[in-house]
């Protein structure tokens, strides 16, 4: 149904959000209440939805999902309703050019594709897009993982430029929400006590950290082909670390902002360059979590077990500049573990000198920064009540909350407003598939042993925890079992 054909549409639209991928669980589980929560809370945007893909859906159907992920999100407002009343489905086969054309005319304003769709088609469709007469200021959003290698992911830039220009790529990360990223570089920047000491000279090591207590999920299709390494570290936590190793951009407009992460993940490789000695890999067995009982991963349905897919994945990086040459950046994710943890983790070295006389605890400074809901936790040494040369642990600790925002909410903000800001950029993509190839060559070569933890745990017993103590040795050598049992 043409737009012209709805009845009382929505005036003077803004932008056109066309989701392609329509009937897809990230679309109805995380888009459309995302959607609703920024349209609640900013009533004065103009957009028209468009839900679009290969199911044979009509109108009616389409708006039932809309309005059941609206509910969820309790969302309000002339602007809610106007957009979930007016909202359309067209049957698309977006690989097909013809199919994407007659698309595009249905659209106003500014035009949005979000590509909610596996990779491999939102390829194809990216090259049927080569056939059609393309609107100015068209948006393409991509999910990830973009690309499968820095070769694809090169080829896949290449593609795009020939399309719409690098700043109307939006290369989704939802993991960099806004709360979670300004909530660093506020902390970091607009305190003299931290941005002064935030380098080598006063930090031994960093972690970044995301372990999770949720199994596969049924996600096998795309998580027995790309592991706790690729969906994780690869595609997000190294997003983490390039806000936390970057040097201070002049501004956090768009370019300065996306300039430092670049050029911090261009000084970033494997530690010491030996990505046998410094990564790890396992999968859980079966185990349970709470009440839950998981199965062996292999025994998930859909998962191939010659694949040998990891579902905790640690790796350390170093960021080679004069900021940080020296300080460890340990890289950690995996699944059915016993416990939520995700925060950053920074460990100060100890202090030059410690007065004879003190007692107690004298381990050095950590910082601590929670990645939902975010909190701080700032880990000291004070003198405790008593006798005053005793040293007790405390730790000075502030909420920052959940966030206002669905981190989906963050990103479809910056496409309505076309503000790449927390979008990954082209060279950027590169950049990590380049950091990660050398530990996916060592462990598709055998150097490093799939390892195995039951659900519930912690993971392998014998994985040293992070964020405690000196990076002393490297990493046990995969190969070397008589030197893994001692590690």
């Amino acid at each position: 149904m043409n737009a012209s054909q709805t009845s009382d549409p929505v005036e003077s639209i803004d932008t056109t959000l066309c989701i392609l991928g329509a009937s897809g669980d990230l679309t109805s589980r995380l888009l459309l209440p995302a959607l609703a929560q920024l349209l609640t809370e900013e009533p004065h945007r103009k957009v028209r939805l468009i839900g679009a893909g290969m199911d044979d859906w009509d109108d009616e159907r389409w708006r039932g999902i809309v309005e059941k992920a609206f509910a969820s999100a309790k969302a309000d407002g002339e602007t809610v309703k106007d957009v979930r009343e007016h909202t359309t489905y067209r049957r698309t086969d977006i690989t097909d050019s013809e199919d994407f054309a007659g698309l595009l005319k249905e659209c106003e304003g500014r035009i949005a594709l979000y590509f909610a769709v596996p990779p491999a088609i939102a390829e194809k469709g990216c090259r049927a897009l080569e056939k059609v007469d393309l609107p100015d200021g068209l948006i393409l959003a991509l999910e990830k993982p973009f690309g499968s290698d820095e070769a694809t992911a090169r080829r896949l830039n290449e593609q795009l430029t020939t399309l719409v220009p690098e700043e109307q790529v939006y290369r989704i990360d939802h993991f960099m929400g806004r709360s979670t990223v300004l909530n660093v570089l506020g902390l970091r920047f607009a305190n003299r006590v931290f941005e002064p000491v935030w380098s080598n000279d006063h930090i031994e090591n960093v972690t970044v950290r995301y372990d999770e207590t949720l199994g596969l999920e049924g996600r096998a299709g795309y998580y027995d082909t790309a592991g706790a390494m690729i969906d994780m570290i690869q595609s997000h936590l190294l997003q983490v670390l390039a806000v936390v190793a970057m040097d201070p951009p002049a501004t956090l407009d768009a370019v300065d902002f996306r300039d430092a992460k670049a050029a911090a993940l261009r000084a970033t490789k494997v530690w010491e360059g030996d990505a046998a000695a410094h990564s790890r890999r396992a999968r859980y067995t079966a185990g349970s979590i709470g009440e839950r009982q998981l199965p062996d991963y292999v025994d998930e349905p859909g998962v191939d077990p010659s694949h040998e897919t990891e579902t905790l994945a640690e790796v350390t990086f170093e960021v080679d500049t004069s900021r940080w040459a020296g300080v460890p950046f340990t890289l950690r994710s995996g699944k059915g573990l016993g416990a939520k943890v995700s925060e950053i983790v920074m460990r100060f070295k100890d202090v030059s000198h410690l007065p004879t006389g003190f007692e107690g605890s004298t381990a050095p400074s950590v910082l601590r920064l929670s990645l939902g809901p975010d909190r701080m936790s700032l880990e000291l040494n004070l003198n405790g009540p008593g006798d005053p040369f005793h040293l007790d642990r405390a730790a000075l600790e502030s909420e920052f909350g959940e966030g206002e925002r669905r981190a989906y909410s963050e990103v479809l903000e910056g496409i309505l407003d076309g503000d790449p800001t927390l979008s990954v950029r082209g060279d950027t993509a590169e950049q990590c598939w380049r950091i990660v190839q050398p530990v996916l060559d060592a462990w598709r070569s055998g150097a490093v042993p799939l390892e195995e933890y039951p659900a519930g745990s912690a993971g392998p017993e014998d994985w040293p925890a992070l964020g405690t103590g000196s990076f002393e040795a490297p990493l046990v050598p995969a190969a070397d079992p008589e030197a893994a049992a001692q590690s």
